[in-house]
């Protein structure tokens, strides 16, 4: 019965986050995509399990909640590198994010 309530619960998540969509100002004051357009839509088909949608709706979905969850973990468990390796890992994904939005944009 749990898992039932919790399956139900979750198919009402995910048709509130479609109807409620933040639209982007950047696109609505110039028209053009932002670095972040397509965030939501892709984690909606990621709730809903769909890994490929979730993809080819905008690639750096997945490593940018690595770099959320693993930045809450480095905030919690103090480690000597813990700069260092938050850094690295802002480095590496926030160039993924450009080299996809470039992609995005002229091909």
């Amino acid at each position: 019965m749990f898992i039932i309530f919790i399956f139900c619960s979750l198919i009402n998540l995910v048709d509130w986050l479609q109807n409620h969509l933040i639209p982007c100002p950047f696109k609505a004051l110039t028209g053009v995509d932002c670095p972040g357009c397509g965030f939501q839509r892709s984690f909606i088909a990621l709730i809903q399990g769909d890994l490929s949608k979730s993809w080819s709706l905008y690639p750096p979905t997945i490593p940018l909640l690595f770099l959320f969850i693993s930045a809450g973990l480095l905030y919690r468990f103090q480690l000597k590198k813990r700069s260092f390796i938050f850094k690295v890992l802002v480095l590496i994904i926030g160039n993924f994010v450009m080299i996809c939005y470039l992609q995005k944009m002229f091909f």
